[in-house]
């Protein structure tokens, strides 16, 4: 069934492909090119009734049977890949990793991840996109010699594809999608296929060009703006639908640069749901982005630099996808991003405004700090700008788990790309230090605590009552410790505090208690008295 199929929509099969005769030509020549070694070139001299082989006018037609012709694998190539992508063999058990580059020959199956995609191209640059959670096999991979002609032909068993087919350039040349309900076959079009299933029908959509949806039941022509269900391999595809209007972008809420970029379209009657995708300008076939969304608003993480297109559809309750909203814009890729100093990946910080320091760009003429509970900064808690290489936060930040990251903005107001996220953690939580014994010597008291980061100083303050209202001690220090040369006898309260080299006050740590022995205790003893406070 399907080769009558096949001839229905590829009648010229049966055919001769054409070659306009160039200076020079010879058959020989033109038989060694493009026949089979086992068609000799006098069959094709008869077949065009050549009377003079050795002069071949140019411009006139040489005709020569597809059946003629030789054939070749022709591997199918991996442009660009998003997210876990897999390739098996159907002679070996398992799957590998696909990378861009790669190659991709008859028989193999490539399966998509959840949010991943694949873009391959065949042989006459025809290109197809394998969306998320798809799995795609490819049963004919080939050409017909030097001619132009390609032969491709797949089965998508599951999930979404689109496709990008190059016009034909013979009688023998074909592009065709099996899905399970039905075949879509074209000599070159734009369109999408699915290959239904969740309750939902397999669709053919198409965008540009004409495609022909069959099966055993039934044939349908489907033109462009249009798409056409498959129930069952049973029942022929249904009757032509509209495909629903691309929604019309709210140019008022529209930000495309600098990232995130945020996406606002107005309500599409009819629309289930949308589907947002970011691609390459140059090669829409290509897929960066792509999200699924009830709402009419949506905000796009970081991408990669260059010239981009952001796409937005309506998608009906059967799942037939619409006409795209298109919109190009541009995400620069300069000046480049600082590198982060500090705080380190996965640092837990005791501040509420904690320092943030990164290095030094010399292009930029300020720092963009961004601050989010989300690694893609879909919605930031906190941005500010900076003329140095450091930042405090301008008011506290909650306890919690947090990422930042820094970009740099140029004397033109351009800002570049940010840079790879930072994870933190914010605490309140006290900290309870571990005392040692206290020791005794020469009349006088030592007191230590865990040293901070480079640069910081230190404010101790002693008091007798413990609410540091009136501190017997109260003072700053470049080295974590202090001696008392006049120590107290009975119990002291001690508490430090960092001070940041940009004269940030930290928290005071909690009270710690210190009981002091008699006066004449000291100079009884060996080594001075040593109290750390781990902070």
């Amino acid at each position: 069934m399907l080769v009558a199929l096949l001839l229905s929509v590829f009648p010229a099969l049966a055919q001769d492909w054409n070659y306009r005769v160039r200076p020079g030509d010879t058959l020989w020549d033109l038989g060694a090119r493009y026949l089979k070694p086992s068609v000799p070139w006098e069959q094709l001299q008869t077949h065009n009734r050549v009377v003079d082989p050795y002069r071949l006018p140019p411009g006139t037609q040489l005709r020569f049977p597809v059946a003629w012709l030789q054939v070749q694998p022709a591997p199918a190539r991996v442009l660009a890949t998003r997210g876990p992508v897999q390739v098996g063999d159907t002679d070996q058990p398992g799957l590998r990793d696909v990378a861009q580059g790669d190659l991709l020959r008859i028989g193999q199956h490539l399966v998509t991840g959840a949010d991943a995609s694949v873009t391959i191209a065949f042989a006459d640059d025809s290109r197809l996109q394998l969306r998320e959670n798809s799995r795609l096999r490819l049963d004919q991979l080939s050409r017909y010699g030097h001619t132009g002609m390609v032969d491709t032909r797949l089965r998508l068993e599951q999930g979404r594809s689109s496709n990008r087919v190059t016009p034909a350039k013979g009688p023998a040349s074909r592009y065709i999608i099996d899905a399970p309900t039905a075949t879509s076959s074209v000599r070159g079009t734009v369109f999408r296929v699915s290959a239904g299933g969740d309750g939902r029908s397999a669709a053919t959509e198409v965008i540009e060009g004409k495609v022909q949806v069959g099966n055993r039941r039934g044939q349908r022509l489907v033109t462009p703006g249009h798409a056409t269900r498959s129930d069952s391999p049973d029942t022929a595809p249904g009757a032509m639908e509209t495909l629903l209007p691309a929604p019309v972008l709210d140019r008022t809420q529209l930000r495309l640069d600098p990232l995130p970029a945020q996406l606002a379209w107005s309500p599409v009657a009819g629309a289930d749901h949308y589907r947002a995708e970011v691609v390459r300008a140059d090669q829409p076939e290509i897929l960066l982005f792509a999200q699924d969304t009830r709402a009419t608003a949506l905000s796009v993480p970081d991408l990669p630099p260059g010239e981009l297109r952001v796409l937005v559809r309506a998608v009906n309750a059967q799942g037939v996808e619409g006409l795209d909203a298109e919109r190009d814009f541009l995400v620069r890729d300069q000046p480049p991003a600082p590198l982060t100093v500090r705080p380190v990946n996965q640092q837990t910080i005791n501040s509420a405004r904690p320092r943030f320091e990164w290095s030094q760009v010399g292009s930029a003429e300020t720092s963009v700090l961004q601050i989010a509970h989300d690694a893609q900064f879909l919605q930031p808690v906190l941005e500010q700008e900076s003329r140095g290489t450091h930042l405090r936060p301008a008011r506290d930040l909650p306890p919690g788990a947090y990422f930042w990251r820094v970009a740099s903005r140029d004397g033109n107001g351009h800002r570049g790309r940010f840079g790879q996220p930072v994870a933190l953690t914010i605490s309140d939580a006290p900290v309870d230090p571990a005392l040692q014994p206290p020791q005794a010597a020469k009349g006088q008291l030592t007191l230590r605590w865990q040293a901070g980061q480079a640069g910081q100083r230190y404010r101790v303050q002693l008091d007798r009552r413990g609410d540091f209202a009136q501190p017997l001690l109260d003072r700053e220090l470049d080295q974590p410790e202090v001696t008392l040369k006049r120590p107290w006898r009975g119990t002291l309260h001690v508490r430090v505090q960092y001070i940041d080299e940009d004269g940030y006050l930290g928290p005071f740590s909690p009270a710690q208690q210190v009981k002091l022995p008699c006066r004449t205790c000291y100079g009884a003893g060996g080594g001075a008295l040593l109290l750390w406070l781990l902070l």
